[in-house]
């Protein structure tokens, strides 16, 4: 069985920037230790990217903050995390769940039997949002998230986001 780190979203806008929170900065320390006990080939990483238009699109109108504009210091992930990440599988993404993680991670299982584990922000959004694709895409494949590594866009919405998960058969750890 090989295990896989799936670290959503890890940047400076959502850590310390401008939709960053402390429940972020308070877990990056913890992102950063679970990296470091996986193989850089078993680690995905995604990327909130967006372009300068970004307050033109549906999701720019929601939320009209700038946030992961590609290029920029808020876009990067974080030097620290970066260290541990920067070989492996980093995919960017435009939407909250990316349709490319999940067709490579369906394709490894085809292949060999794998597990994953999903970890990073937020998780009201786009960590739950990947793994109930991920559960969609690969409905036998065990799924889990690690809470104490993944932050919301606040505490309730976080607690709601590992409820809803749970009942859509993805582990809680």
């Amino acid at each position: 069985m090989t295990s896989i780190l799936v670290i959503i979203d890890m940047q400076n806008d959502f850590i310390t920037g401008s939709l960053g929170t402390e429940n972020a900065i308070s877990v990056l320390p913890k992102v950063i230790n679970k990296a470091k006990s996986y193989d850089y080939g078993n680690i995905y990483v995604t990327m909130d990217t967006h372009n300068s238009d970004y307050l033109n699109t549906l999701e720019g109108k929601k939320l009209p903050i700038l946030h992961c504009i590609k290029g920029t210091d808020g876009w990067n992930i974080p030097t620290e995390l970066y260290n541990y990440v920067h070989n492996s599988n980093i995919i960017e993404k435009s939407s909250f769940a990316s349709f490319n993680l999940a067709e490579k991670l369906f394709l490894r299982s085809q292949v060999e039997s794998i597990e994953i584990e999903l970890t990073g922000v937020c998780t009201d959004i786009c960590v739950i949002s990947n793994a109930l694709l991920l559960r969609s895409k690969m409905p036998n494949v065990k799924i889990s998230v690690d809470p104490s590594c993944c932050a919301g866009t606040s505490v309730n919405a976080h607690n709601y986001a590992i409820e809803i998960m749970k009942m859509c058969q993805i582990d809680i750890l």
